[in-house]
């Protein structure tokens, strides 16, 4: 059986290199670095199964990437699950209330990470 695909989006380095080291085992790791370049993995002819989302980048932060991707009947469907730090929760609620699945705190906690992720894609 194919692995599940799980886009990555930060404008971190190190956050994107962290998490796909912890998802690689067990899903497809696909990584972007910036809302541009999500959407336009998000938009192609294999669309991941799950996006991990960094809310704070610069040019287009999370929230705005989220609400591209709620408007396109593409990729409506999609889970999203934002990626926070601790100053960025009242952000996060936003996200949830534009169609965020969920939320983890920055750093992410291993099993957090993967009971949210199991209960997204089941």
């Amino acid at each position: 059986m194919e692995k599940q695909v799980i886009l990555v989006v930060d404008d971190a380095p190190a956050i994107i290199d962290l998490l796909a080291g912890l998802l690689k085992d067990k899903y497809r790791v696909k990584a972007a670095i910036n809302g541009k370049t999500a959407l336009r993995i998000a938009q192609s002819a294999k669309p991941p199964d799950l996006i991990l989302l960094d809310i704070v980048m610069p040019e287009m932060d999370g929230l705005e990437v989220c609400k591209k991707l709620k408007k396109n009947p593409e990729t409506t469907d999609i889970p999203i699950v934002f990626l926070s730090g601790e100053a960025d929760e009242e952000a996060c609620e936003r996200g949830m209330e534009i169609g965020g699945a969920a939320y983890l705190k920055k750093p992410v906690e291993p099993k957090s990470l993967f009971s949210v992720i199991e209960i997204l894609l089941s």
